[in-house]
């Protein structure tokens, strides 16, 4: 991968979305590429038009962003990295608003799951955004007092728009984890957890039987996610973080026989934080 001086980052959003945020903390020298949706940040850096995409990939409190995860089963690159930050979600509108004259939200369906208690109490209707940053334009663009976005300060200060309400999510340690996408692979690292990706057969026990296998090999699974299967309804896959360091290829051998679609997606150090 090039220095951080020269390195190109995609990421899905405009100026103000906590992905750019994320990218400009970690790449204060790089070369930003702003995209409209994940896919778009993701494909360009399979077309070598860039070096690495930054997509978040999991929400302390919403859960995992499906179509991060998605993208990871069905494409090529691979995480080099996981960094977690901290994220601050703000009911932003038009100058002079107040929370009585607000009616509807529009963010990203993540920040909307963050703060649906909020939203919930508040009888807001919601407008679900491709990007936080997009739902504060279009606030900004509207200029009515009756509908506010739910986005970051950066955001509100970018579309001389005013903070409402501040830090409005259920968790007030509400943390967004980023990967790092990339088609460089890396050297192993000391104590790195794995990303195991694969598919189990519509059958008893073969999920059992998989995790059997991680275990056998010496890897302490950190985390287990599910996502459907788009061409097979009612299939899924199944996304694993394990830390360990057992023998890569047998593992992968052993779960070849039970399993379809394996492949390890991605290693990554815990606990790299951005601040």
């Amino acid at each position: 991968m090039n220095q951080d001086n020269q390195i190109k980052v995609t990421y899905c959003g405009t100026q103000g979305s906590f992905s750019e945020i994320a990218a400009k903390k970690l790449f204060p020298k790089g070369e930003l590429i702003a995209c409209p949706s994940f896919k778009e940040a993701y494909d360009l850096v399979t077309r070598g038009e860039a070096d690495a995409a930054l997509l978040p990939i999991e929400n302390s409190y919403a859960g995992e962003v499906a179509a991060t995860v998605d993208l990871l089963y069905r494409g090529s690159l691979a995480v080099k990295d996981v960094y977690q930050m901290k994220i601050e979600q703000n009911l932003v509108g038009v100058k002079g608003a107040t929370i009585e004259d607000v009616r509807t939200v529009v963010s990203h369906p993540q920040a909307l799951a963050q703060c649906a208690e909020y939203i919930a109490a508040h009888k807001f209707a919601e407008i679900v955004s491709e990007n936080t940053a997009f739902a504060a334009k279009a606030v900004a663009d509207k200029g009515s007092k009756s509908l506010a976005a739910i986005a970051s300060r950066a955001c509100a200060e970018l579309y001389e728009l005013s903070v409402i309400a501040a830090d409005i999510a259920e968790s007030r340690e509400n943390t967004t984890r980023f990967a790092l996408f990339t088609k460089a692979t890396e050297n192993k690292r000391e104590g790195e957890h794995l990303i195991l990706l694969f598919a189990v057969g519509d059958r008893s026990g073969a999920l059992a039987e998989a995790l059997a296998i991680i275990a056998r090999y010496g890897y302490n699974m950190k985390s287990l996610h599910s996502r459907p299967l788009k061409d097979r309804p009612w299939q899924y896959y199944f996304y694993v973080e394990a830390e360990g360091s057992g023998e890569e290829d047998a593992l992968l051998s052993s779960l070849k026989n039970c399993c379809a679609d394996v492949k390890i997606a991605g290693r990554f150090l815990p606990g790299l934080e951005i601040k």
